[in-house]
């Protein structure tokens, strides 16, 4: 919020000093820089939470008092038992005004497969998310992020997906809640398939969640930490393909090399993408690291996001 009050502050200081200088032919205006909208994931302290050495109701505060970030991702599984609680989705939200954090959206596992071939389980999961789009409207979100899992022939999970996204983006449209895909592996890593359905839907309330990092083709959740994954999607064109349709971006980071760049992924050519495209919604950091504190992580990731954009003026 500091550098937000700051900048908005710099920019009208720069207004007027502006309108008092003497027109000239040789005057020349300075463009302030424009800073990315950066928010923080919630699964970038998953440790953390596991462990109980933060709480998940802290979390608009954690993000605003200890990271200086005023926008937040909310992850379901973090909540499940306070789902149906509408006392809770508004205190939480009460909450993140007060430290005047905005909250984004609520990241939606484990309910179930949106494109399970068997309608019945397929309804059912359908179903299942409605709540979390229930609670994101209390919240303040504008989406829930979901996956668009299923398993059989190519062709009918195509098919069951259609129907199961298509049906959930209408009860989003309903409550006025985007339902936003993310690349989490296997099929939901391929970008051309993914807007291929998007497209067949024709619903505006179903978008996608890009993200830097998930783009493994042959294992769920298509983590590619530590080059693990034998069978990538090209990020750069997965996340370009996604683009048109993006609610947010989710800027993956694994680890950082002395210089300070993320070692796997090249983010002076992503963010490229990403403000090339025009993309004025927030780049979410989710720190997935394993060989050093989540704190780090989490600054390392702003401080690239942030320098690099930098450069790209």
């Amino acid at each position: 919020m500091n550098s937000r009050r700051s900048f908005i502050k710099k920019t009208a200081l720069g207004a007027t000093a502006a309108s008092l200088m003497p027109l000239s032919t040789h005057a020349t205006i300075s463009i302030p820089y424009a800073a990315p909208k950066i928010s923080l994931a919630q699964w970038s302290l998953h440790r953390a939470l596991e462990k109980g050495l933060v709480q998940a109701v802290d979390f608009a505060q954690i993000a605003q008092n200890i990271y200086g970030i005023n926008a937040v991702e909310y992850v379901n599984q973090f909540y499940v038992n306070m789902v149906r609680s509408e006392k809770f989705w508004s205190q939480m939200k009460q909450n993140s005004e007060n430290e005047g954090v905005e909250s984004l959206l609520i990241m939606v596992d484990n309910e179930g497969d949106l494109g399970n071939l068997n309608d019945t389980k397929r309804k059912k999961a359908v179903e299942n998310h409605y709540k979390w789009i229930n609670a994101a409207k209390i919240l303040g979100c504008h989406s829930i992020r979901v996956n668009a899992f299923g398993e059989g022939e190519t062709n009918l999970v195509r098919t069951a997906l259609v129907d199961g996204l298509g049906e959930l983006a209408a009860y989003g449209k309903k409550e006025d809640i985007n339902v936003i895909i993310e690349n989490h592996g296997l099929h939901t890593s391929n970008g051309e398939f993914m807007t291929g359905i998007i497209k067949e839907v024709q619903n505006p309330y179903l978008g996608t969640l890009p993200d830097y990092g998930n783009w493994c083709l042959n294992a769920e959740w298509g983590s590619t930490q530590n080059n693990r994954c034998d069978d990538v999607y090209d990020r750069y064109k997965g996340v370009t393909e996604f683009l048109p349709f993006a609610k947010g971006v989710s800027a993956k980071s694994y680890a950082f090399d002395e210089n300070g760049n993320e070692t796997i992924i090249d983010y002076q050519k992503m963010l490229k993408i990403v403000k090339d495209f025009g993309f004025d919604g927030y780049i979410g950091i989710e720190f997935e690291g394993e060989n050093m504190p989540e704190a780090d992580g989490i600054r390392a990731t702003r401080a690239l996001i942030e320098r690099v954009w930098k450069g790209l003026e």
